[in-house]
């Protein structure tokens, strides 16, 4: 069964980084908002595996909830 790779696994995680606020750089919220769900679903059809998206979106859920909570 494929599981979610949590160890880090960036070739170069500072350009990623990098290049991520860049394309956010000068962005409305609403368009930012729109250029972050088209690459989670760009991503989400990379990995495929539902089981695997379906464990990521559970430890998404939890940060989020810690956050809202500070």
């Amino acid at each position: 069964m494929p599981r979610l790779e949590l160890t880090p696994n960036f070739t170069d995680p500072d350009a990623f980084y990098a290049a991520l606020t860049e394309l956010h750089r000068e962005c409305s919220e609403a368009r930012s908002e729109r250029i972050n769900a088209r690459l989670i679903l760009l991503l989400a059809n990379h990995v495929g595996d539902q089981q695997v998206l379906e464990e990521a979106l559970a430890i998404a859920g939890q940060v989020a909830d810690t956050a809202s909570e500070q």
